[in-house]
């Protein structure tokens, strides 16, 4: 008999991924969403005023700018960036993450425009 107990993949799940810069779901606690992101390049400053947001790299290195200095976050490090904080994450390679967020937080915040993902899509 199988069981019906599977982990999730992160490597996985991450092939799956095609576009950058698309927080894809993969699992939900409670109002919290766990999404993995493929990223590369420069992203746009944003805030999020009603969330903390953490991000968690599993491969390659984040640098997360801030009006008054930036944090670099290596594999098997976590960074919460707090509410209402404005952020700008930056990746000079492409860099695998874990966002942990509320359920219906936007990846740019209130910020907008084309780099805002669609929000809620599970892979």
């Amino acid at each position: 008999m199988a069981s019906t107990y599977q982990p999730i993949r992160f490597s996985e799940k991450l092939s799956a991924i095609n576009d950058l810069w698309q927080p894809r779901v993969v699992a939900e606690m409670n109002d919290d969403q766990f999404k993995l992101a493929r990223i590369e390049g420069d992203f746009i400053w944003h805030d999020h005023p009603e969330t903390d947001e953490t991000f968690i790299v599993l491969h390659g290195e984040l640098r997360i700018d801030f009006r008054d200095g930036a944090v670099t976050i290596r594999p098997g490090e976590m960074f919460i960036v707090p509410k209402g904080v404005e952020h700008k994450p930056f990746a000079e390679k492409e860099v695998h993450l874990l966002l942990i967020e509320p359920r219906g937080v936007l990846n740019t915040g209130h910020a907008g425009g084309e780099r805002t993902a669609e929000n809620d899509i599970w892979i």
